[in-house]
């Protein structure tokens, strides 16, 4: 066990003791600025590879829709790219142009009518873009087969195999900023509630975070300060710009799961810095900046991140990873250790999911009318019996 697993471990061991357990439950509203959430189950960003030149289609609406009608409080749009050449596959979703608003507000209007909020989170990949679909190995595309030119705070690429990304200058810089604000523009008008910035997974704002990946020695590279600055500008802007009564969010890697890397303490660090400027949530993950880095996969082994940052930088978290049972989503919220939980790949197995944790916990689901009528019939036929 290396030095990052002990500290996490020990983390753990602190997190569970003397805990006192809430009223407050999985399935409790909560309410962030202006809008309230039905329960504390959302679904996490994921993306799905089926967009052709960025735009949302039929596939997007069914597949967000379904976990929208099966009771989830928020449902995420996956990675949307803020410009073309930060996609990490030519398939990913778009919003570098005011023609990706319709098919977006399609899917924010359905979410919307079945009492879930909609949510977007916005994604430039950095150095990890210009990629072939999972499924088809993920493998950087060269010039011949479609990939493009990568960009990143330094010229330092994510496998030693892969083509030099190229270092953004200062005015690449600000045209990023302005990007992200334009997309900002674009999700509001597609009728999003919730905005998530995204800088974890070693896409671009993460590689301006870690020391692993920024080697830069101008005001945005060498100190925390400096790797900070980018990420907290583009949260200060989008803050602006967006009105007061909808959330911003931030999803994080709290941790390289390197030595050296970035890690939980500047993270809480960061943290800090991001409620000043108005983000309302920590969405905590981790890893992703390098390819070989040692994560101990577990059930809830990124819960105690979401735990420490949000006690020692006050700030509401929500907790991710490897969540798939209902009674240990509960316990994360009953024991304070977020305030929300984000599901992942356990909303691809079940789009229900949320229906499963109303009837585990005794409670009545919230079922679209069109399905309520039938159930509710057949469970006072039952009765009758």
């Amino acid at each position: 066990m290396d030095g990052i697993e002990k500290r996490l471990h020990t983390c753990m061991a602190d997190t569970d003791h003397d805990r006192e357990v809430s009223e407050i439950d999985l399935l409790s509203p909560l309410t962030i600025r202006g809008i309230t959430f039905r329960n504390r189950i959302g679904v996490s960003p994921m993306c799905q590879y089926s967009s052709e030149e960025g735009y949302a289609n039929d596939w997007h609406l069914v597949h967000l829709g379904s976990r929208a009608a099966g009771g989830a409080a928020l449902v995420m749009v996956e990675a949307t790219a803020v410009t073309k050449e930060g996609r990490i596959t030519a398939k990913d979703m778009g919003i570098w142009e005011d023609k990706h608003i319709e098919p977006l507000a399609r899917i924010a209007r359905f979410i919307s009518s079945q009492g879930a909020v909609p949510g977007i989170q916005l994604a430039h990949a950095g150095r990890k873009a210009s990629c072939d679909v999972p499924w088809k190995g993920g493998a950087r595309l060269q010039a011949h087969e479609g990939g493009w030119s990568t960009r990143a705070p330094s010229a330092i690429s994510f496998n030693e195999t892969d083509p030099l990304p190229q270092a953004l200058d200062e005015a690449g810089i600000e045209s990023l900023v302005e990007a992200f604000k334009a997309a900002a523009r674009r999700a509001l008008a597609a009728g999003f509630q919730v905005i998530e910035i995204h800088a974890a997974h070693g896409y671009l704002l993460h590689e301006f975070l870690s020391p692993l990946s920024n080697k830069r020695n101008d005001q945005y590279g060498g100190s925390l300060e400096n790797r900070m600055r980018l990420p907290l500008s583009i949260a200060q802007s989008l803050r602006e710009l967006i009105p007061d009564n909808l959330p911003l969010f931030m999803r994080i890697s709290a941790t390289d799961w390197v030595e050296g890397g970035w890690d939980i303490n500047q993270s809480i660090i960061l943290a800090k810095h991001l409620k000043q400027v108005g983000v309302d949530l920590i969405d905590v993950s981790s890893g992703g900046m390098v390819p070989k880095a040692h994560i101990p996969v577990g059930k809830g082994y990124q819960v105690p991140f979401a735990t420490q940052i949000s006690e020692q930088a006050e700030i509401a978290t929500a907790a991710v990873g490897l969540i798939t049972e209902v009674q240990e989503a509960n316990e994360i919220i009953t024991k304070g250790y977020a305030d929300f939980v984000f599901l992942g790949r356990e909303f691809l197995r079940e789009p229900y999911w949320t229906v499963k944790a109303y009837q585990d916990l005794r409670e009545e689901p919230y079922w679209p009318t069109q399905y309520g009528y039938a159930v509710k019939r057949r469970a006072k036929r039952s009765s009758e019996l």
